[in-house]
C-alpha cells in the first residue's frame, strides 16, 4: 500500500550541542564489538518491528555479515538492570561524519525516559570517532517520542521531505 510520509534529516555540527540526558543508574551502554549478523537483525526486527522497519527484512545471512563486518560499522546495546533495553549503529561516512544509522528503544522500556539516555551515549560516541558531523534520519513512521528526542538532545532540522512508499497495511511486529 503507498502511503506518504515526512522524512526528517537532522543533524549536530559540534559536540557542544548536546543537550545530555541523565541516565538512571541501573542503566549502562556496551559495544557489541564481535560483529554478530543475528543479532543486529534481531535487534532490528524487535525494535524497528512497530515503526515499519521493513528495508533490510529480506536481507539474507550474506548481507547482514557485510553490514556488521565493516570496520565504519559499530553496535550498542543499553541495558537497563542488565536487561537489552535499546540499541544504536553508529557508521562513519566518508569525509568524516558519523551517522547514527539506527537507534531504538525494544517496545517494553518506551516511556521510562533512558531513550534520552541511549541517544546521549549515541551522540557522545559518535563525537568520540572524531566526526565533523553527527546525523540522524527519522520519520513520521517513528515512535511519537522519536523526534521530540532527537530535538531535546540538541539535533536540529535541515531538511524535511515528503516522500511516496510501498509499505504493508500494518508494520511486520516482533
Amino acid at each position: 500500500m503507498k502511503r506518504e510520509i515526512e522524512i526528517y534529516h537532522l543533524e549536530m555540527t559540534s559536540p557542544a550541542e548536546l543537550r545530555p540526558s541523565k541516565a538512571p543508574a541501573a542503566f549502562r551502554v556496551e559495544r557489541a564489538c564481535i560483529p554478530a549478523p543475528e543479532l543486529n537483525r534481531l535487534l532490528y526486527i524487535i525494535v524497528g518491528g512497530d515503526w515499519y522497519w521493513i528495508d533490510r527484512l529480506g536481507w539474507s545471512y550474506e548481507q547482514w555479515l557485510a553490514w556488521v563486518e565493516r570496520p565504519e560499522l559499530e553496535t550498542w546495546i543499553g541495558y537497563l538492570e542488565g536487561t537489552p533495553a535499546g540499541y544504536f549503529e553508529l557508521e562513519r561516512q566518508p569525509g568524516g561524519d558519523v551517522e547514527l544509522a539506527l537507534f531504538g528503544l525494544l517496545p517494553g522500556f518506551l516511556g521510562q525516559g533512558i531513550g534520552g539516555a541511549l541517544l546521549t551515549a549515541a551522540v557522545e560516541r559518535a563525537w568520540e570517532r572524531g566526526g565533523k558531523r553527527v546525523g540522524v534520519n527519522t520519520c513520521s513512521l517513528d515512535a511519537p517520542a522519536a523526534l521530540r528526542n532527537y530535538e531535546a538532545r540538541g539535533f536540529r532540522r535541515y531538511r524535511t521531505e515528503t516522500v511516496e512508499k510501498d509499505f504493508p497495511a500494518e508494520p511486520p511486529r516482533a
